[in-house]
């Protein structure tokens, strides 16, 4: 989309290149990626960003506007976790990238979140782009490395030690995320434990390092409930529910809050159309639409060709939404002259003294296949998986 970005970069790579910039992900984290890294970033004109800010703004104003008790109710009773907070910490957007009846290319919201993606590893990774191929520097991200930590550090760890605040997960060695997470403890200096490895007494929560059980003051949690469900015979010491004294960042309650629930109670031009299942009008065309499951992760259980059938089977309808679809136009050009459809994340912080997020960094996802999802491209398709977008600086 920057046609001057995209023939000098198609020009430059090679896969010498490509297995350079995975092998310095690698050595600064100390891991492989255990998800497909594209082997190309996504390149978006000043117009498309203002068209994505404009968007994430309006959606930030409508959400400052909601009620506590109305974003209550996206909570189920048997997730509600003590200790709630006036604002989630984290606030992630997901826009697809699209082309308009009239031609243009433009965002259309996908989902949103309030739950921390790869903010960590995203900055590494537009680095070692940077890195790679040096002329990227031009259009990078304008924000230092040095006030992205400490952003970072002042939302994690507060007025904490670093000893006294954890990265929890579930089984985090088993995660796709795991680079993040180890990129996370060099940035902060905490440590990633495992649910399954917290101690509780009483109302406060340790960990154990080098034979010490160490207080745990703040979680930055990375734990989704909906995988927690899936775990048989999970055993922990600590169940999220329980009233305890440590500060969530961000809190539980906010992966529900600010999910696909809100959807249809958004509007804008970049905001398409979406119902929860039960309102679904008769005027409308289920063809039309795609079916998302409200509390799934990572494009689970998302329907692209819901029938009658289908949506007449679900019993739970108020957990389910219909979203008009979207065309996601391929518009990233490969070595071969093949093109790749995106998708870009918007990823903001939410400190609880600010009126409104800050944006840190972005994620771009790239495909070839009908959803922008790795898992189901072909294998020996090119330009595709986890990304980052650089804009055009004028």
């Amino acid at each position: 989309m920057i046609p001057k970005y995209r023939k000098q970069f198609n020009q430059d790579f090679s896969q010498e290149k490509y297995s350079l910039l995975k092998e310095y992900l690698k050595q600064k984290s100390g891991l492989e990626p255990a998800f497909r890294v594209s082997e190309s970033p996504i390149f978006l004109t000043k117009e498309f960003e203002s068209k994505l800010i404009d968007a994430s703004e309006s959606i930030i104003d409508q959400i400052k506007t909601l009620s506590p008790d109305l974003l209550r109710k996206a909570v189920p009773d048997n997730c509600y976790v003590p200790g709630d907070t006036d604002k989630p910490h984290f606030f992630t957007i997901d826009f697809g990238i699209c082309r308009s009846e009239n031609g243009e290319i433009e965002p259309q919201l996908i989902e949103l979140q309030a739950f921390p993606s790869l903010y960590a590893f995203q900055k590494v990774f537009e680095d070692t782009f940077c890195e790679v191929y040096p002329f990227l520097s031009e259009i990078r991200n304008k924000m230092p490395h040095e006030e992205f930590k400490n952003y970072m550090k002042d939302l994690i760890l507060g007025n904490e030690h670093p000893e006294n605040v954890i990265l929890l997960e579930i089984y985090p060695e088993k995660q796709k995320t795991a680079i993040d997470f180890a990129l996370t403890e060099k940035l902060l200096g905490i440590k990633t434990i495992c649910l399954t490895k917290i101690k509780k007494n009483g109302r406060k929560l340790y960990y154990e390092n080098e034979g010490r059980l160490i207080e745990i003051k703040r979680i930055y949690n990375r734990v989704i409930f909906d995988e927690l469900d899936r775990i048989p015979d999970l055993k922990t010491e600590f169940d999220f529910r329980e009233d305890v004294d440590i500060k969530w960042v961000t809190h539980p309650n906010w992966f529900f809050k600010i999910s696909k629930f809100l959807l249809p109670l958004l509007q804008h031009q970049f905001v398409p159309k979406s119902y929860f299942l039960h309102e679904f009008p008769k005027n409308e065309n289920l063809e039309d639409f795609v079916l998302k499951p409200l509390f799934s992760f990572a494009g689970s259980g998302v329907n692209l060709n819901p029938t009658k059938e289908i949506t007449d089977a679900i019993d739970d309808k108020e957990n389910y939404i219909l979203q008009r679809k979207v065309n996601y136009e391929p518009v990233f050009e490969d070595i071969n002259g093949d093109f790749s459809k995106g998708e870009i994340r918007l990823l903001y912080i939410w400190r609880e003294n600010d009126e409104r997020p800050i944006l840190l960094e972005n994620l771009a996802r790239m495909t070839k296949a009908d959803m922008v999802n790795v898992d189901f491209n072909k294998k020996d398709a090119i330009w595709i998986g986890s990304s980052n977008a650089f804009f055009a600086q004028e």
